[in-house]
């Protein structure tokens, strides 16, 4: 029971509600998200996302785990700010012209797509899309490809 008291001495009891029902919004429907994740495990997401054009790379960064390996929980600004700073990537997909260069790339191309990378951390264009945050790299700003993105450090 909670009580209510108004402005001229009065009050009144009333029953505390289970449940507090909204109905002057609509739900929300479930936003898709875009992390390498998700885009390994469902290959038609690919298709939504923009194509790279020319010699580009189009990449998703790393997101870090909410949780450490040693079971500390991170703060949503701290994951927040890795993730910016993030210079490690997962290659959604390459451009017509990725690597076709013989003169520039004459052992071949430096990655492929579903490859993790290691990109400079000022490189390509950082593009907010609804769901997640993306890079265009062009095909020479990839410094190595890695296996497991956990094992590089931030920073």
């Amino acid at each position: 029971m909670s009580e209510l008291s108004f402005g001229d001495g009065t009050t009144k009891t009333e029953p505390i509600p289970d449940v507090k029902l909204n109905f002057d919004k609509e739900p929300e429907e479930p936003k898709e998200v875009y992390t390498p994740e998700a885009v390994q495990e469902d290959d038609s997401l690919i298709d939504k996302l923009p194509s790279p054009t020319g010699y580009r790379l189009l990449i998703l960064p790393f997101v870090p785990k909410e949780k450490t390996k040693g079971g500390i929980i991170l703060a949503t600004q701290t994951l927040e700010k890795e993730r910016l700073a993030t210079n490690v990537g997962f290659v959604v997909s390459l451009g017509p012209d990725a690597y076709k260069d013989a003169r520039k790339f004459p052992e071949g191309a430096w990655c492929k797509a579903k490859d993790w990378v290691i990109f400079g951390r000022y490189a390509g264009a950082r593009i907010k899309i609804d769901g997640g945050d993306l890079r265009l790299l062009n095909d020479d700003e990839v410094l190595a490809v890695i296996d497991d993105p956990e094992d590089i450090l931030v920073g």
